[in-house]
């Protein structure tokens, strides 16, 4: 059932609206995240739900409640921030116990509940260390377990992986689906990252200047972006202009000197993106896009290249199978599927 509904939330500083009639609904135990550059509205988005930004505009309503006159400490929501916020001076249990401790809970209850939570995020063995002698990680486990004992009625993550390393931060993000999914906690999670977002999340909530671009699924979102910044935003991604192609006697689009048949599918209007994983080296043919391979890096699992062609730079990405891809200053042909476009609209900026 639809759990927390956000209905034309509007936050204005002036004439500048940073976040401008946002309507999002949220199922319970869904695990929703908003995605988008500094200065796009989702950390002001969450700190509506939280309570520490007053709307100027729209409603929240939480499990049928209205929170306009509900202070922030009334509100039942677990909280970690990006910089966990931790108290120095208290362990790590100490820590975890804090907000039962608020909410009056009797000591036996809360000792249980504290050591319940350490064990679900990895760390009764350390309920007695400070947080000056944690890796950082573990300080994100702390505040985790800080924010969920409570059992609130929704987790709010304020680009909580952020201070962490590459391969930890992966780890990590497997650790919060887990945990995520077992408490079945409906999640609002603000990041600028879009691997955690597709990662963690039921739903990708695309932000751009205050408003939404694109609600749905990770996958939907990857694949079926609706507009350039959505596409570029949402990974790496070629955007092309298309013409129709009369010369041929089945419906085609022409980019650059590649001539593609359209296969059963609608004639796109405009611009198309296409992934660059989509894309494949070939021999010459009249679908393929002649260019010279300018740069190539290798990355371990995958091959990352750039070609010139004579619409633009065009980006590839393809998987490692053991052979090595063109030279750099090579002549290459680049062909992909017709039903790997997707026809876009124009953003109001770019990322």
């Amino acid at each position: 059932m639809t759990y927390l509904v956000l209905k034309n939330l509007t936050k204005r500083y002036g004439a500048a609206a940073a976040v401008d009639s946002l309507n999002l609904s949220i199922e319970q135990g869904e695990f929703v995240s908003l995605l988008g550059p500094s200065g796009c509205g989702k950390t002001t988005t969450l700190q509506m739900i939280a309570g520490f930004v007053e709307p100027t505009a729209g409603s929240i309503v939480l499990n049928g409640k209205d929170l306009h006159h509900t202070p922030a400490n009334q509100r039942g929501l677990g909280l970690v921030f990006q910089n966990y916020a931790l108290f120095p001076h208290m362990t790590a249990a100490q820590n975890v116990a804090f907000g039962l401790e608020m909410q009056g809970v009797a000591k036996a209850e809360c000792a249980s509940r504290v050591a319940e939570m350490l064990k679900l995020v990895g760390l009764a063995h350390l309920a007695d260390r400070y947080p000056a002698r944690m890796s950082g990680g573990q300080q994100q486990r702390v505040a985790l377990a800080r924010a969920l004992v409570i059992k609130p009625k929704v987790l709010l993550l304020d680009e909580p992986l952020s201070n962490l390393d590459a391969k930890l931060r992966e780890e990590m993000q497997l650790e919060l689906r887990s945990i995520q999914r077992t408490l079945g906690t409906t999640t609002v999670l603000v990041t600028h990252d879009q691997s955690e977002a597709l990662a963690l999340s039921d739903r990708i909530v695309v932000m751009n200047q205050g408003k939404v671009e694109q609600i749905a699924e990770p996958f939907a979102a990857y694949e079926q972006p609706k507009s350039e910044f959505v596409g570029g935003f949402l990974g790496k991604a070629n955007i092309f202009n298309v013409q129709p192609y009369a010369a041929s006697p089945t419906p085609s689009i022409q980019i650059g000197e590649a001539v593609l048949a359209l296969e059963g599918i609608a004639m796109p209007a405009g611009s198309v993106i296409v992934r660059p994983e989509k894309i494949l080296f070939t021999e010459a043919q009249p679908s393929a896009l002649p260019g010279i391979m300018k740069t190539r890096v290798f990355q371990g699992n995958h091959w990352l290249c750039q070609v010139n062609t004579s619409v633009g730079e065009v980006l590839v990405i393809r998987q490692n199978d053991g052979v090595p891809v063109p030279q750099e200053g090579s002549p290459v042909h680049l062909r992909w599927r017709a039903q790997d476009m997707r026809a876009v609209i124009s953003s109001t900026s770019s990322a």
